[in-house]
């Protein structure tokens, strides 16, 4: 499954997100990818807007198998204070996205459409 997921991080610490971002923890990267986290993107705007991508097979999965990794304690426990404050960590806090279009998807079902009239 593809979700794409949005958060928003504290306008005053958007260079820490991305410095952070830019050298994550090798033990984080194995971690995530153990998990199931794969083709993971994330996507920042100027103003603190956070997008997210990934691909895996369970979600809640995926996050309950990084929930029970020492490393993605302490890497949320780094990442909290670059977030506005909240009573959850930045991993169980961000709003998951409804997928609306596919172009992949559309052209398929069009690519089947037309060759179901040509017949």
């Amino acid at each position: 499954m593809r979700v794409c997921f949005r958060s928003a991080v504290d306008m005053q610490h958007l260079a820490a997100y991305k410095a952070a971002h830019a050298a994550v923890w090798p033990e984080m990267l194995r971690a995530l990818k153990q998990a199931g986290w794969n083709d993971y993107t994330l996507h920042l705007g100027a103003d603190g807007l956070l997008i997210g991508f990934v691909e895996c097979d369970d979600l809640d999965a995926a996050r309950a198998r990084m929930a029970l990794t020492e490393v993605n304690a302490k890497w949320q426990a780094e990442m909290a204070r670059l977030f506005p404050a909240s009573d959850s960590n930045p991993d169980e806090g961000f709003m998951v996205m409804e997928e609306v279009f596919n172009l992949d998807e559309q052209l398929a079902a069009a690519g089947n459409e037309a060759e179901g009239m040509n017949k």
